[in-house]
């Protein structure tokens, strides 16, 4: 067999804890806002260099304040940019945190498919395993093409 990345468990209370850990996170975050893919496109985003562009904006707003427009909310600026920035550290540390388990699952999923790979093929070649003929037919269904060209309709003359 290839090689063996992981081999761990999970237990149920470490489940149900990092689950409880996800609902306080969740709970502790309630202002948190769920977008549109297409809010997503639209909406601007602040990469490394607009951080410091909207950082210099603020500071030229908050000393000179009498060229903004009565409507301008300064202090919701000041509320946004500091929401951002108190969760970016968070949301490094959940992107992080969300690759090693997005990696783990697709490295464990790997290789029990290619355990279960191993399997039906020792239980295919065997030959002699009794009673196993019909349960080889049906894991041999998974490998089963479907045509996606539809067949041409027979004519009638």
């Amino acid at each position: 067999m290839a090689d063996n990345r992981i081999s761990a468990t999970l237990s149920p209370a470490d489940k149900e804890a990092v689950m409880q850990a996800i609902a306080t996170i969740k709970e502790k975050l309630p202002f948190l806002v769920d977008l549109t893919p297409e809010e997503r496109r639209t909406m601007l985003k602040m990469g490394d260099k607009s951080r410091a562009f909207v950082s210099k904006a603020l500071e030229v707003a908050t000393q000179n304040p009498n060229f903004l427009p009565r409507s301008f909310d300064l202090e919701e600026m000041r509320r946004d940019l500091a929401l951002f920035e108190s969760l970016y550290p968070v949301f490094l540390s959940l992107t992080q945190l969300q690759e090693l388990v997005d990696d783990t699952c697709i490295a464990s999923a790997s290789e029990a498919y290619t355990a279960a790979l191993a399997v039906y093929s020792y239980a295919k070649a065997s030959g002699d395993v009794t009673g196993l003929d019909g349960v080889i037919d049906e894991m041999g269904r998974r490998f089963n093409r479907r045509s996606k060209k539809k067949q041409p309709e027979a004519t009638v003359s």
